[in-house]
């Protein structure tokens, strides 16, 4: 083969190679247009750049050869100018084919030059349209979408459904057409439907993110008896009150301000029901770690009753910090049924520390005196007594026998009519009399009757009567046998 022939067999094969490759790219061009076509839904947002300017619309590129048009008219500032050139980068929403082209609109923007059509393609579309918020009427709010009036009711602005016109009044916000009706004239736009919407997109990111035992930070939104609800970022956790703070008792409104910014805890996440349990008190430090060096066993503490069960009285010995007294500790001298019965709440107590259990945050008091056997002289039964009221209780009253010894007078054993005030009869600090009925050792405790004074008294006055006529008659005796002996002796 000549050198010419070779030279022709390759510039036919470059030319068939180049041609190939145009038909590859038309076709791969083509393929990407239809495919685009395709996708395109109403409503679908798309980012893309300016192809051209011409006449009425505003021609965009898709990519490939594909281009979507855009009403001139709202890309018109208010001087009637195009804000836009070529090549610029804009945001639009597909709207529908219309004679043979793909039409989009930028109504999310509000030009003033907007229309009734342009709204009902966005209502058609399900695509926003921005609008400002003009006045307040009856039942909500007017909105003027450029030159358009529409209405949005006060249960669609925000999630909350506000009726604070003084927030919204001259804002701008995008709204969502929810009905379109009369040809225009009964226009109802909602904002609230966009919010829930772009809460749902952030629920699904923080699905993705959040976890049990995670820390979140997030701002106080609302205060509730029960709890606090926590904005974390698009959804709300909830802080029970017992989680607030390791200080029971306290009020929500006490421990927290609305806009205050709280990094908590997550407890428990509960997506089927968008609930999510934040804790406060879970980050702080937890006061009853000290407690084993700061109340050890056997000593000797002071507090206020917070709480009375049926199972015993909750002393608060400083904040953070409670403790039990069970009922059987209570050391009111006798069997009670409930603590209120010696206790009341707002009470100050002294009590001795008998039990700490730092892993199950427990710790146990006891109203009881420590007993130490060899040292405890209990009197007998039967003593007669001098004692001082001590507390006046609602089932008798508790009287001081000696230092670290108390009795009990049960209200059957005082001796009073039915109903007596014996809190008034008897104030703290009287001296009253009493004896004893009968003693626990193992416990320390005497129980006492003021009835039996009476009985005491004569049963002693006898006894020294008694007691002084044996003495008498011995004394008799002694001195009869006395004289018989000097008789005796000088021979009478």
């Amino acid at each position: 083969m000549s050198d010419e022939q070779i030279n022709n067999q390759d510039n036919i094969e470059e030319r068939s190679a180049t041609e190939t490759g145009h038909e590859e790219d038309f076709a791969q061009l083509f393929e990407q247009s239809a495919q685009l076509a395709k996708r395109l839904e109403p409503g679908q947002k798309v980012t893309t750049r300016v192809a051209g300017i011409s006449g009425d619309f505003v021609y965009i590129d898709l990519g490939g050869k594909s281009e979507g048009i855009i009403d001139r008219k709202e890309l018109l500032n208010e001087e009637g100018v195009v804000t836009i050139q070529d090549g610029d980068e804009l945001e639009a929403y597909f709207v529908t084919v219309e004679n043979g082209a793909r039409k989009f609109t930028t109504l999310i923007h509000s030009f003033p030059s907007i229309t009734l059509q342009s709204i009902k393609n966005a209502f058609d579309a399900d695509i926003p349209v921005t609008g400002k918020v003009a006045s307040e009427l009856k039942g909500g709010y007017e909105i003027r979408v450029g030159k358009v009036r529409c209405f949005c009711p006060y249960s669609q602005m925000d999630l909350k459904g506000s009726r604070d016109a003084g927030t919204y009044i001259g804002e701008t916000y995008p709204f969502k057409v929810l009905e379109y009706k009369e040809r225009g004239r009964n226009i109802i736009l909602s904002r609230r439907a966009l919010l829930e919407k772009e809460l749902e997109k952030e629920k699904e990111k923080l699905k993705e993110i959040l976890a049990v035992g995670m820390d979140v930070g997030g701002k106080v939104r609302s205060i509730q008896r029960f709890g606090v609800f926590v904005d974390i970022g698009g959804i709300d956790g909830l802080i029970p009150l017992s989680e607030l703070s390791w200080i029971k008792g306290g009020k929500a409104g006490d421990l927290v301000s609305i806009g205050d910014q709280l990094t908590t805890r997550i407890l428990e996440i509960d997506w089927e029901r968008d609930r999510i349990t934040l804790s406060l008190k879970a980050i702080l430090p937890d006061p009853f770690l000290s407690v084993p060096e700061k109340y050890p066993v056997h000593s000797t503490v002071r507090g206020i009753v917070v709480r009375l069960e049926s199972f015993g009285a909750f002393v608060n010995l400083e904040p953070g910090i409670d403790g039990l007294i069970p009922i059987s500790k209570l050391g009111a001298g006798r069997r009670i049924n409930h603590p209120k019965e010696v206790l009341e709440t707002g009470q100050e107590v002294e009590t001795r520390v008998v039990d700490v259990s730092p892993e199950k945050r427990r710790l146990t008091l006891s109203m009881e005196r420590k007993i130490v056997m060899e040292e405890v002289d209990l009197p007998a039964v039967g003593t007669l007594l001098e004692t001082k009221v001590e507390r006046v209780i609602s089932s008798g009253i508790i009287v001081r026998i000696k230092e670290g010894l108390t009795g009990f007078i049960p209200n059957v054993e005082m001796g009073t009519l039915k109903g007596t005030n014996h809190a008034k009869m008897f104030p703290v600090g009287s001296l009253m009399q009493a004896v004893v009925l009968a003693t626990d050792p193992s416990r320390g405790r005497v129980s006492l009757s003021r009835t039996k004074v009476d009985e005491k008294l004569e049963l002693d006055s006898y006894t020294q009567y008694r007691d002084k006529v044996k003495e008498e008659e011995r004394s008799d005796e002694k001195l009869g046998s006395l004289g018989e002996l000097l008789r005796n002796k000088l021979g009478l």
